[in-house]
């Protein structure tokens, strides 16, 4: 992995989800050092974070889009 990362923020979904899978693999595969191993930890952590949150606020415009529907049907 590059140590020439973007902020977790920067990312969309796609990008931290990919992201979060390599860190994944990573981790699984070992060989790291302690200090490695926690840093990618929590990186993964907050790519995990970033996902969830970017899940969230789609789930929350498709609702809105519903609710909006069903008020134009009425």
């Amino acid at each position: 992995m590059s140590d020439a990362r973007p902020p977790v923020e920067s990312l969309g979904y796609e990008q931290a989800r990919d992201e979060l899978a390599e860190v994944v693999r990573t981790l699984e595969v070992g060989g790291l050092g302690l200090d490695e191993s926690v840093a990618l930890w929590e990186r993964g952590e907050a790519l995990a974070r970033r996902c969830e949150e970017q899940l969230a606020g789609a789930r929350e415009r498709v609702e809105k889009a519903l609710d909006e529907a069903r008020e134009h049907d009425r």
